[in-house]
């Protein structure tokens, strides 16, 4: 396990991600130590002044900021803010992502402008490179005043409170704080808040998506080359004159990747059977550069948000203010989370079509990928389910970013609903990675036809990769096994 140190430089999505990937240990760099105990030195300085007011600090939270709490109850008032919002109810937050939003979570505080004590940093801190994992929940979150009820269930551990992972078991936090030689950390002013505001839940969904969806952008490209060869398409509108006209950069990457793909196949010197391909086939320089382009958009706002400070009230030492906004409001996450999910949909949407040609038995293929129609079925179901999961993804893509009810009796007149975004976007991930395993198996099975012509290296050795798991079929067997396999060989190279 190497180490990496939180310093303050700007960190990106795909680094994020190694972190996680990779077990990587983190730690606070001295500047950054530093920061946090000037930030909370001048907090302190200004709350001595009895006659300070400032919200979420010695007020109330949400409709009841108007309610001053004495000086002697702010750390009570701190910890019931994380006990009162543990609200998490629904599904469990995959592990993975729950490391993810517990380490971005880490990063927010560490630009130093919450007014935290350096010993909760560092505590929480502990807690992640323990791999104590907090168990938190999928619903709760309305993507505006930070993500509260799954940043409470994240938050819970420090006290010794709630649930969390440990060696692979579901325990008691206080359980696995012993364990780990940990002991919990009594909240003081402001420490309670700084912890539940932020887009973190989110923001975790969304680097994760984004890092899945630029790699799978690719392995769609290759899978729908392999279609092509497979369907005998015609090379001419990948051609760079088209999109040079046209440059659009997705677009025009993608027209070029399949190009210098297919211009290596042995199967170009085929016969072609028809004029003009269909536009699952022929469109897909402009259907997949559209969504290489929402992905790249998602990708610039999600660095952006990873290196952002999303509390609320933000602490300003240097320039002497304490100031309360709205940087917790998740609409920038929320927007791209919707686009990038439409995005996701589109490019399982095409594939499904191009599953839908190859089994039609058309340009000398049999129906249904089969070489006993009738008594066979082949592929024919293969496609019922491929249609299943794409008309599910349509439905996912009902934008959540749209909606918004009023809460905390009309304090909080306008959210964001990005949580419900992300969970809604990693469905439609999984579908999509679902379909392009359907068409890599259908397509694999469409090329065994073609012998003994040869796609390109590149596609054959993406061919060999699936063979080794899967065999020909020969006659009709069970499907589901086969699919498994094949999602779980797209997922490998992820």
């Amino acid at each position: 396990m190497s180490d990496f140190i939180i310093d303050g430089t700007i960190i990106s999505p795909e680094t994020i991600k190694n972190i996680i990937t990779l077990q990587q240990t983190i730690s606070l760099s001295d500047s950054v130590k530093s920061k946090i105990t000037a930030n909370r030195s001048y907090l302190e300085q200004k709350l001595s002044n009895p006659d300070t007011i400032i919200y979420g600090i010695n007020t109330g939270f949400g409709s009841l900021c108007n309610v001053r709490v004495d000086d002697k109850n702010l750390g009570i008032l701190q910890e019931n803010l994380v006990r009162s919002h543990a609200c998490g109810m629904g599904e469990k937050v995959p592990q993975e992502i729950s490391r993810l939003i517990h380490l971005l979570k880490i990063i927010n505080l560490a630009h130093g402008y919450s007014g935290i004590r350096l010993e909760l940093l560092q505590k929480l801190t502990d807690i992640y490179n323990s791999n104590i994992v907090p168990v938190i929940y999928q619903q709760g979150s309305l993507g505006a005043s930070g993500d509260l009820a799954p940043l409470a269930h994240l938050s819970l551990p420090l006290l010794g409170e709630g649930t969390v992972w440990y060696k692979n078991e579901e325990v008691s936090a206080s359980e696995a704080l012993k364990m780990a030689n940990i002991t919990p950390i009594e909240l003081k002013s402001k420490e309670g808040l700084a912890l539940l505001n932020g887009t973190q839940f989110s923001l975790a969904y969304a680097t994760d998506l984004v890092t899945k969806a630029e790699k799978l952008i690719h392995i769609i490209n290759k899978v729908s080359a392999l279609s092509m060869d497979a369907y005998l398409c015609d090379i001419a509108p990948f051609n760079h004159l088209l999109h040079d006209i046209r440059p659009h950069k997705g677009q025009q990457l993608t027209a070029k990747a399949i190009f210098d793909l297919l211009s290596k196949s042995e199967l170009r010197h085929v016969e072609k059977q028809s004029i003009q391909d269909p536009y699952s086939f022929r469109c897909v320089p402009q259907v997949h550069g559209a969504s290489w382009t929402a992905i790249q958009h998602a990708k610039d706002v999600i660095h952006t948000e990873i290196n952002a400070a999303t509390d609320n009230p933000m602490v300003f030492d240097k320039e002497d203010v304490v100031l309360s906004g709205g940087n917790f409001h998740a609409q920038p996450l929320a927007l791209v989370l919707d686009y990038l999910a439409i995005a996701l949909a589109e490019l399982g949407n095409i594939s499904e079509r191009r599953v839908y040609q190859l089994i039609n038995g058309d340009r000398g293929l049999p129906a249904f990928l089969t070489k006993y129609p009738g008594l066979d079925s082949g592929f024919m179901i293969v496609q019922y389910t491929a249609a299943s999961i794409v008309s599910q993804s349509k439905q996912y893509c009902t934008p959540a970013s749209v909606d918004s009810i009023v809460s905390s009796k009309g304090q909080e007149d306008h959210v964001s609903m990005a949580a419900n975004a992300a969970t809604k976007c990693a469905k439609v991930m999984d579908n999509l990675i679902s379909l392009i395993a359907i068409e890599l198996l259908t397509a694999g099975q469409a090329l065994e036809f073609r012998r003994p012509s040869r796609s390109c290296q590149e596609l054959e050795s993406m061919f060999a990769e699936l063979r080794a798991e899967i065999p020909v079929l020969e006659q009709d067997r069970i499907m589901h096994t086969d699919m498994v396999k094949a999602v779980a060989l797209v997922k490998s190279w992820i």
